[in-house]
């Protein structure tokens, strides 16, 4: 079994594939190498890749002033090896909601191009069933963590002093 094979078999959204559906994405899979501070997308850019970190760091981006240059980006994660990103790009190729910018030297990707990836699964329906299956939970599991941010910002702000 080959390393790339080894590493898909440990990130999450390729859970319980078998060896051999892991080789087929490994062979639609492409390295790429960035430095610290390169953009790899922006906001509302067309989407059409899924991104893997082998090695390095990433920063999900969103535009805190509406789309003004003046406004600064905030961070509102951090991933890391193993960690997938731009995978609402499988399902409707959209534009991307934030950007990401690496946040150290030589930080290496693994880029799958959605039309590749969707090829394969209709290929091979067990495995898009459970490369699919995988993407839902670990998009649920992104949605509850930003709905638990946004209560906790909602319920324990401090409240405004009221207008006399």
């Amino acid at each position: 079994m080959s390393s790339l094979v080894n590493f898909l078999k440990q990130c999450d959204i390729f859970y319980q594939l078998t060896p051999a559906q892991l080789e087929l994405v490994a062979n639609i899979c492409q390295e790429t190498t960035y430095n610290d501070g390169d953009l790899i997308f922006q906001e509302n850019s067309g989407s059409k890749e899924l991104y893997i970190i082998l090695q390095g760091e990433v920063d999900i981006l969103i535009n805190r002033g509406g789309g003004s240059a003046d406004h600064k980006a905030a961070a509102i994660a951090r991933l890391r090896r193993g960690q997938s990103f731009g995978e609402v790009a499988l399902v409707d190729e959209g534009l991307r909601s934030a950007s990401a910018r690496v946040t150290q030297k030589d930080t290496r990707l693994l880029l799958i191009q959605r039309e590749k990836l969707m090829m394969l699964c209709e290929a091979y329906p067990q495995l898009g069933y459970r490369l699919m299956y995988n993407l839902a939970a670990d998009l649920a599991m992104k949605i509850r963590n930003t709905d638990l941010r946004i209560r906790e910002q909602l319920l324990y702000k401090p409240q405004e002093d009221k207008k006399r």
